[in-house]
């Protein structure tokens, strides 16, 4: 009897005990996840790097000293490849990048023309060399930059004139004058872009004297010359602090 007596007030006892148990169980509050990061590259900052491609510039010759008035001798396309680097700093204020760069590049661009009014020679130009000194404006979408640029070229430009693959006379000369282009570039790794690029550069007309030490003859003939450039450019960016991405959330 005392046995069961027992059993039952312990029974009792776990019963009273219960509510208090669950109470101290109550469900946990809810914490709400932390809020998504989107990633936006970071266009600011120093770099270098490599670029190559094709160019081709326009050359028009006018005589001015065989009939005593200017008589055109003709143009031709001066085309081939390039190669070369760049060197620039960017900086970047909400979507909008602002920069200026430095590029220089080997080249060869030849190419002739038979003269109008003297038909057994045939008029060469040919560009060796070309820098850039630009300024830049563009606009980014994250990790894609689209921009324009403009501002100073400078070509190491030879002009020649030969009969039957014989050099008769040549001037070689460096040229000034404007370049604008535009380019997209895509930022593809930490610190790393890659991108294309076109300018057209603006030489304008110059007069070149032409003296042969074979005939012993001076003639003067005035040069216009543009180009246009189309590269492919891959770009390494300094002090992206490890990550190219900046946390905004």
């Amino acid at each position: 009897m005392k046995k069961v007596l027992l059993v039952t007030a312990s029974l009792v006892a776990l019963g009273a005990a219960a509510p208090a148990v669950a109470a101290d169980l109550a469900a946990r509050p809810y914490t709400k996840a932390p809020p998504m990061v989107a990633a936006i590259y970071d266009w600011s900052g120093f770099y270098i790097g490599v670029n190559g491609g094709w160019g081709s510039s326009h050359n028009t010759w006018t005589n001015t000293s065989v009939f005593g008035f200017g008589v055109g001798e003709g143009s031709h396309d001066a085309t081939g490849g390039t190669v070369g680097g760049q060197l620039g700093y960017r900086w970047q204020a909400g979507n909008w990048v602002f920069g200026v760069e430095g590029q220089g590049n080997w080249a060869d661009f030849s190419g002739s023309n038979v003269s109008l009014i003297a038909p057994a020679v045939t008029n060469r130009s040919k560009i060796d060399a070309f820098g850039l000194i630009t300024g830049q404006v563009g606009y980014a979408w994250n990790n894609v930059l689209l921009y324009a640029k403009g501002g100073a070229a400078v070509t190491n430009s030879k002009h020649e004139g030969s009969v039957l693959g014989v050099t008769l006379d040549s001037v070689e000369k460096t040229r000034w004058g404007g370049t604008v282009g535009a380019g997209v570039e895509f930022a593809f790794a930490p610190g790393w872009s890659a991108g294309v690029e076109y300018n057209h550069l603006f030489l304008d007309t110059e007069s070149h004297t032409f003296v042969s030490p074979i005939l012993g003859v001076t003639r003067i003939d005035d040069i216009k010359q543009d180009a246009d450039l189309v590269t492919v450019r891959v770009n390494y960016k300094f002090g992206f602090g490890g990550a190219p991405l900046i946390a905004k959330y």
